[in-house]
């Protein structure tokens, strides 16, 4: 598909589905063709407001439809792996909003469905896409800090969110961790990999999902990561890498960082500031660019977003969530 506009279809209507939307229209090699919702009303909504020409009622219309070069599915936690399912089944390639799935499980059915049928799949982490973070971990790769021994990210709301609230719906894969704790544990995978060992704490609120969430994960190198997240109080969302021979400090926005400063021992610290040219910092546009250039690559994952990488992610949130007692309907345990 070298040369010519994607099609994309959009499966949900939500806040985060309208703000990818937005994004794409204003993309000159992306095309929204179809969105797809639950029932015919908010899709006619939808497609009205971003001007996409079809606008379906049902997910399997959308998936049926063969104009449809990939579909960005933004449905709750909890029908990402019937959602994403349906359109691997149906020869449909698939950027799916994260937390990927509810657990380890569903993500490792979904890997192996768009492998089996040779369509590819990526999970929507914007942040591994993100130019200042694609940045940090360059560096870190380079060596520029020495061999990474901690790693310290938090992300909270400060809510508070009515027990009405999809953040404390069970049902919903509801809870901080897979909302926004998926972002610090997978900034410090980006960075470390898989851990060797995961403890952690909660507060869990009446319906059984967590408040607040604390974890410290470890590696058979002697790393230590500590990781926050919280719906109950707004944290600095700020992150730190410290290695052997210096630091790197991103002093708020770690997902999706306006700026960052490089310590190096025995130098003087440098600041690294983005770049006006890519846009706003909070742009899903990266991600939305790295699918395309995939698929015109004829690529069935990301070497950005790999799912292997997504797949650990989802392990470490077992375990978390394992350690404090958070089990969603239908789960075993």
């Amino acid at each position: 598909m070298t040369g010519q506009k994607v099609r994309w279809g959009i499966l949900a209507t939500g806040g985060i589905a309208a703000t990818f939307t937005a994004d794409l229209v204003d993309m000159p090699d992306a095309e929204v063709v179809a969105v797809a919702s639950r029932s015919p009303e908010p899709a006619k909504a939808f497609a009205e407001r971003f001007g996409i020409p079809r606008a379906y009622g049902d997910w399997e219309s959308l998936a049926q439809d063969e104009d449809v070069d990939v579909v960005y599915v933004a449905a709750p936690h909890s029908a990402h792996r019937a959602a994403a399912g349906l359109m691997l089944r149906s020869g449909r390639n698939v950027l799916c909003e994260k937390p990927f799935t509810l657990n380890a499980r569903e993500a490792a059915e979904l890997v192996a469905l768009a492998r089996e049928n040779g369509r590819f799949l990526m999970e929507a982490m914007w942040m591994y896409c993100h130019p200042m973070v694609r940045r940090i971990k360059a560096l870190v790769d380079d060596g520029a800090i020495g061999e990474v021994r901690s790693v310290h990210a938090d992300f909270g709301l400060a809510g508070p969110f009515p027990a009405s609230h999809r953040l404390r719906d069970p049902a919903l894969g509801g809870g901080a961790l897979l909302d926004l704790g998926v972002y610090p544990v997978s900034f410090t995978q980006l960075l470390l990999g898989e851990p060797a060992d995961v403890t952690a704490r909660a507060t869990l609120s009446e319906e059984g999902v967590d408040l607040q969430t604390g974890a410290l994960l470890s590696w058979d190198g002697g790393a230590l990561a500590s990781v926050q997240c919280s719906i109950v109080g707004g944290t600095a969302t700020s992150a730190s890498v410290t290695g052997s021979a210096g630091r790197i400090d991103i002093p708020y926005g770690f997902f999706f960082p306006e700026r960052f400063v490089l310590h190096r021992d025995g130098r003087d610290a440098e600041e690294f500031t983005a770049d006006p040219a890519d846009g706003p910092r909070n742009s899903l546009k990266h991600e939305a660019a790295e699918v395309m250039r995939a698929l015109r690559a004829g690529e069935t994952e990301s070497p950005l977003v790999p799912l292997d990488g997504t797949l650990a992610v989802m392990r470490t949130l077992d375990a978390i969530r394992d350690r404090v007692g958070v089990r969603y309907p239908g789960e075993a345990g």
